[in-house]
């Protein structure tokens, strides 16, 4: 199993800050850094900073790193045009030496949208919208020569579909979600990774087993989870306290409490089949966290 470190810049966080995360995750030996892509705080609480772009931060982090993949969970197919995110995507992907994911989803958030005035439309457009970028995202890493395409949404014509990612066909794709229809035939035909997030065993394991009854070709299966780890429970207390929780809570909804616990559970994921586990850090100025995480978990997983 591999441990992905995940980070959620909206709740406020600068480009140091997350650069100073990545660079811990690079050193201490985790498989991945990868971001939300939110444009707002979600909840109540301090806005400032405010949040980053994520494709801007992951072309710089593409540059401050060597060995770590990077990514988004996920990006708003509302947010970017599907010709300009397949550029972005390559370009950050050329940057990194072939190191960049693209979580993708249709967007939930309504109040960052009406914020900074992105559409939000309904919620079965979004989908129909998500899906036709999907296929053009697709198509123009894929394509050999000029590509084009004709949807209800979208219309590609005589593209020279540059510049090419330095993954071939295209840097994997990661769809995540638990609906019971659209989600898994997406996943299905679109995703190399399919994602289920802060969702309990049980949840997670029938989830999978939707996508798996559908897909016909090899797919990796994770899942988010919430992690606060402690070397006693004193220490477990004081890090679910600093992000807003108690220790039950963070035991029952998340990843928590001593790293024999959270191995414990980490196994239990493991057992579903899930091969990636993506770990959401929320307090970014405790290192410390990382490095005992580093030191006492990621050795037996």
């Amino acid at each position: 199993m591999k441990l992905r470190i995940f980070t959620e810049p909206q709740q406020g966080a600068t480009y140091d800050d997350l650069l100073a995360v990545a660079k811990a995750t690079e050193r201490l030996g985790f498989d991945a850094f990868f971001r939300s892509d939110h444009y707002q705080r979600i909840g109540p609480g301090d806005p400032g900073p405010g949040s980053t772009d994520a494709w801007i931060t992951l072309a710089g982090l593409a540059r401050e790193t060597s060995t770590i993949r990077l990514g988004t969970l996920v990006s708003p197919a509302t947010f970017r045009l599907p010709g300009p995110l397949a550029i972005t995507v390559a370009q950050v992907d050329q940057m990194s030496g072939g190191r960049v994911e693209l979580g993708f989803g249709t967007g939930w958030f309504d109040g960052e949208h009406h914020a900074y005035g992105i559409p939000f439309p309904p919620l079965g457009e979004r989908f129909s919208r998500w899906e036709e970028q999907l296929e053009i995202i697709t198509g123009l890493w894929a394509a050999d020569k000029d590509y084009s395409f004709e949807g209800a949404y979208y219309q590609v014509t005589d593209s020279p579909a540059l510049p090419k990612p330095a993954q071939r066909p295209g840097p994997p794709i990661i769809i995540g979600g638990v609906g019971a229809e659209r989600t898994p035939r997406m996943a299905a035909r679109f995703a190399d990774e399919y994602n289920v997030p802060f969702r309990s065993l049980e949840e997670t394991g029938a989830a999978f087993e939707r996508v798996r009854r559908l897909a016909e070709r090899p797919m990796i299966y994770s899942v988010a989870q919430t992690v606060c780890v402690g070397a006693d429970e004193a220490e477990v207390e004081r890090r679910a306290a600093a992000i807003g929780h108690t220790s039950a809570q963070l035991r029952e909804g998340g990843m928590a409490g001593t790293p024999s616990e959270v191995l414990d559970k980490l196994g239990r994921f493991a057992e579903l089949g899930a091969e990636r586990v993506y770990l959401q850090v929320m307090d970014l100025s405790d290192l410390e966290h990382l490095e005992l995480i580093a030191a006492e978990i990621l050795p037996h997983t």
